[in-house]
C-alpha cells in the first residue's frame, strides 16, 4: 500500500465518522461546529494582532 492510498482511505474513513456523528447526535454536531468556528476566527484574530505588532 503506497502513501497516497493510505492518506485516501483515511480521508474515507474520517468522512463517514463525521457523518456518522452527525447523523447520529446532530444537536452536539452544532455544537462542534460552533466551537470549532470559534477556534478558528480565535486564530485569524491572533495572526492579524501578530502582524498588527510587526508593522506598526
Amino acid at each position: 500500500m503506497t502513501l497516497v492510498q493510505a492518506r485516501r482511505i483515511a480521508l474515507y474513513v474520517v468522512a463517514v465518522a463525521v457523518l456518522y456523528a452527525v447523523v447520529a447526535s446532530p444537536d452536539r454536531s452544532t455544537d462542534f461546529v460552533g466551537l470549532g468556528f470559534h477556534a478558528v476566527s480565535g486564530a485569524a484574530e491572533g495572526v492579524g494582532d501578530l502582524l498588527a505588532e510587526l508593522i506598526g
